[in-house]
């Protein structure tokens, strides 16, 4: 196989599973690194051994061998980022989400369908052991027809910090920063459904809770926050044009027990609740069971990373087509867009 050369552009905590990802493949190599920020590129460059170093991707981009990016940065530079690098040859694989507005992501599609390259989104929990097993059951009709599904990813006191706070780099607060996975995997898990109204409110009751000590959880490489504009939490009713009903929750700050992160979909053959592990609800011999698949591991997030990073290399290598398509984030941000408009506007969207 040819050997892939990959630059990177954004040196933000996510960028060290990509860059470790890729690095544990054979024939792939992380040939340039890209930041503003000239200590985290120092930094990186000598933690990976890169030698090649930017502050300004668009003269990384002039490199001829370079092969594939990585999307790392910031959401708000997520499409320019992306569209630069299809322009100059490039094929993408660009984190979630895919851009701030369906607006930003149809010209990401445009520009890779022009230049005849692949646009990946970084809809990592498509590649867990349990999502993988639950949609090898639902392609099989265990469950039947699924007509509700409920999903929250919800955290007590998760804000991240920087600029995860901020509205105009980041989009939003916890509905693009954890929605977007539950939004993606309903939709994935059964067969990608299009929404045709949606109605959602958000509040922002707690701010980012800068008082708490010892929060935990994920952090961006640069915690201090000037500014919280963003929601606190997110509820959704998205209808889709298959009759399925999805209630969404996701939050950043909520006053409850512990977090929670977990997808639940309901058939008229049987029931599913993914987590940390995959459950069954079914009927047998017209009893109810509950089954529970055995040998059970939930990968860390550098295994999910290392699949998926496989899986982008294999479609650039084979010319197959990627799991995670471009046509699925600009879905997934229409949505995002609906429900923004529903809860600023106090009504229903329709799609």
């Amino acid at each position: 196989m040819k050997r892939i050369k990959i630059g990177v552009i954004g040196l933000g905590s996510i960028s060290d599973y990509h860059i470790k990802a890729y690095k544990a493949m054979p024939n792939v190599e992380v040939i340039a690194l890209c930041t503003r920020n000239e200590v985290r590129l120092a930094k990186a460059a000598k933690k990976h051994s890169v030698a090649k170093t930017y502050t300004d991707y668009g003269e990384m981009l002039k490199l001829s061998d370079l092969d594939s990016i990585s999307i790392c940065t910031i959401n708000k530079e997520h499409a320019k980022a992306a569209i630069a690098a299809l322009n100059a040859g490039k094929h993408v694989l660009c984190e979630k989400p895919m851009a701030l507005n369906a607006k930003e992501a149809l010209a990401m599609e445009e520009a890779a369908i022009a230049a005849g390259k692949v646009l990946m989104i970084g809809f990592t929990r498509r590649f867990s052991r349990e999502a993988e097993m639950l949609k090898s059951f639902m392609d099989e009709g265990q469950l039947g027809n699924i007509y509700y599904a409920k999903a929250n990813y919800l955290r007590r006191a998760g804000f991240p910090g920087g600029w995860f706070g901020s509205k105009e780099l980041a989009g939003g607060g916890p509905l693009i920063d954890l929605g977007v996975h539950l939004i993606d995997l309903v939709r994935y898990l059964t067969n990608k459904p299009k929404a045709v109204r949606v109605t959602a409110v958000t509040y922002d009751q707690l701010g980012s809770r800068s008082n708490i000590v010892d929060k935990g959880g994920y952090k961006s490489v640069d915690p201090r926050n000037t500014i919280y504009d963003v929601e606190d939490l997110a509820v959704a009713l998205i209808t889709f044009d298959n009759g399925m009903t999805l209630n969404l929750e996701t939050s950043f700050s909520l006053n409850l027990k512990e977090d929670r992160q977990k997808v639940e979909l309901f058939g008229n053959r049987g029931g599913a609740k993914l987590d940390s592990t995959l459950e069954v609800y079914t009927e047998l011999n017209n009893r109810l069971v509950n089954i529970l698949p055995v040998g059970q591991k939930q990968l860390s997030f550098d295994e999910l990373f290392r699949k998926e990073i496989a899986h982008f290399i294999e479609a650039i290598n084979k010319g197959k087509d990627v799991l995670e398509t471009a046509k699925d984030g600009i879905e997934v941000m229409k949505i995002i867009d609906a429900i923004y408009l529903s809860a600023a506007t106090g009504k229903e969207v329709r799609l």
